[in-house]
């Protein structure tokens, strides 16, 4: 059974669930569309804040199309989105 772990640095707050293959699944509870892989707890705050990085951009190109769209649409139109952001880092 997988265990998970809470940790904060004081600006993130992760969860560490440990992965049957070894290292740690890692996602957090104020970003839910956040999860990314590591091997240790350092990694796991790199390869987090890589992702959020990752979901920012994807969110603001997101936005951008969005606005663009919505110019062409009625003001009473709502729009709601999900982003899914995978990022894969080798070394």
């Amino acid at each position: 059974m997988a265990k998970s772990y809470t940790v904060s640095d004081g600006r993130l707050l992760l969860t560490l669930t440990t992965a049957e293959e070894g290292g740690f699944v890692v996602t957090s509870p104020i970003e839910p569309e956040l999860i990314t892989e590591a091997e240790d707890i350092d990694g796991a705050f790199r390869m987090a804040r890589d992702a959020l990085r990752a979901l920012s951009v994807s969110r603001a190109r997101l936005l951008r199309r969005i606005a663009a769209r919505s110019s062409n649409t009625s003001a009473s139109t709502r729009v709601s989105f999900t982003t899914t952001v995978g990022v894969t880092t080798c070394g």
